[in-house]
């Protein structure tokens, strides 16, 4: 939560109750992030000793004293850079959100993060305050089907450009795009690692090569944002590989239970302070309610994706032998595959755990994969990921439908692929029920 100036500086009233200093460390030994999700950022005896923060329905918020709110306005304005000092209106800030991305920006150890009211909102405002007309965003792909569109179809329209690479492409190969790009304002590099659908991971640090072989040590380098929903936080941490920003769709895993709808962006102080002031603008900021779930959720989050992780080791493990099945899509099979030792090397430099999602490809079509989808039990036919049940769906036909074919074939999206998001069930159940729809197709 934002420090607030104490309120006898401003009144010359002593408040009944002063809040505490943060603990952060014992005895000087640092807390760990699921230590620190239990109280970080909050001090219940600001809030009638509540354990848990309330969820402040509010819309606005009252100053103290004129001076106060004119000050606030200067940080929410850009006058005074790094945002507001207290709070002053739902659109900008407000207690929940504050401690919200407080706990989010520990897990990744960043400098400062925002949260959103979906993960495209997050994206959309991440763009928005990057780029300029005649700006080219370069990216890898594939990237999550509405990314690409708002990236295409809808920058597109007011003159924003773009560039790609595979997600598995080497140092070489990125600086050949960026280099392409360079002859113009290159405002934007978007990574999305482990790619949606495939799992291809993408190598942050050959990136980050590559930007500075390409644009040196220029003040005007383009900052590397990457999309980490897949696998973070727990099992990869971007920024200490050098991204400038991680964005995640807190939906998934940081939500965890499928019930609500939020986006986030962390990292670097200077370029969040630019985000902040395009979120303040178009109001994009995640609501009360939800981020009061999200608080609640990560408080359980190394537990859950501990257990989904676990879980889905022991599915792949049946599923890669079974013979209907042609392949299975993941990460912890990737040092056994013949032709993906880049992909194995990368994983062993940047990922710390395979993950828990990942793409089934079956033998057959889309009929036998309707098919399969059709037949199971225990896992529900949705999208998404990352909650505590198991999810299963059709890339091709369902979240990717709106990417040109051409585009989903060289991508690697074929109709015999299905995504599935391993929950925390009994793995022996999850077996039992993916071993019963495979015996349908």
């Amino acid at each position: 939560m934002t420090d607030k100036p104490n309120e006898a500086d401003l009144t010359g009233v002593t408040p009944r109750k002063n809040p505490k200093p943060p603990i952060d460390d014992i005895g000087g030994r640092a807390l760990k992030p699921a230590t620190l999700m239990m109280g970080y950022g909050y001090d219940p005896m600001l809030s009638e000793g509540s354990l848990k923060p309330p969820i402040f329905l509010t819309s606005t918020f009252v100053f103290p004293n004129a001076a106060a709110g004119k000050r606030h306005f200067e940080g929410v304005t850009g006058k005074r850079p790094g945002g507001a000092e207290g709070l002053v209106y739902s659109r900008f800030n407000g207690p929940n959100q504050e401690i919200l991305e407080d706990r989010l920006g520990v897990w990744e150890d960043a400098e400062d993060a925002l949260t959103f009211s979906s993960g495209m909102s997050a994206i959309a405002t991440l763009f928005l305050s990057m780029v300029r007309p005649g700006d080219t965003i370069v990216h890898s792909g594939p990237l999550y089907a509405a990314t690409e569109t708002l990236i295409a179809r809808v920058l597109g329209r007011f003159g924003i450009h773009w560039l790609d690479f595979p997600a598995g492409a080497t140092q070489d190969e990125i600086e050949a795009v960026l280099g392409k790009a360079a002859s113009g304002r290159v405002a934007l590099i978007y990574l999305e690692s482990p790619a949606n659908p495939t799992n291809a991971l993408v190598d942050v640090e050959a990136v980050v090569a590559a930007r500075k072989t390409v644009f040196g040590d220029a003040a005007e380098q383009p900052p590397i944002a990457i999309d980490n929903t897949f696998l973070g936080p727990l099992w990869h941490k971007p920024l200490a590989h050098g991204a400038d920003l991680v964005v995640y769709s807190l939906t998934k895993y940081a939500g965890g239970h499928s019930d609500l709808v939020a986006g986030g962006v962390l990292g670097r102080k200077s370029l969040i302070d630019v985000i902040r002031a395009m979120r303040n603008t178009i109001g994009t900021i995640t609501d009360p309610n939800t981020a009061w779930m999200l608080l609640r959720s990560l408080e359980t989050l190394e537990l859950r994706m501990t257990r989904a992780g676990e879980n889905a080791a022991k599915v792949c493990a049946f599923l890669r032998d079974h013979p209907k099945v042609e392949r299975v899509g993941y990460l912890g099979f990737l040092q056994d595959e013949p032709g993906q030792e880049r992909q194995a090397d990368i994983y062993r430099r940047h990922c710390s755990g395979a993950g828990s999602t990942f793409s089934l490809f079956l033998k057959g079509g889309e009929k036998e994969s309707f098919a399969f989808l059709d037949a199971l039990r225990i896992a529900k036919l949705a999208v998404s990921l990352g909650g505590t049940e198991t999810l299963a769906s059709h890339p091709a036909a369902m979240t990717h439908l709106s990417v040109p074919d051409a585009r989903k074939r060289a991508l690697g999206i074929t109709d015999n692929l299905v995504r599935i998001s391993i929950g925390v069930e009994d793995a022996d159940d999850l077996i039992a029920d993916f071993a019963q729809a495979l015996d349908r197709v």
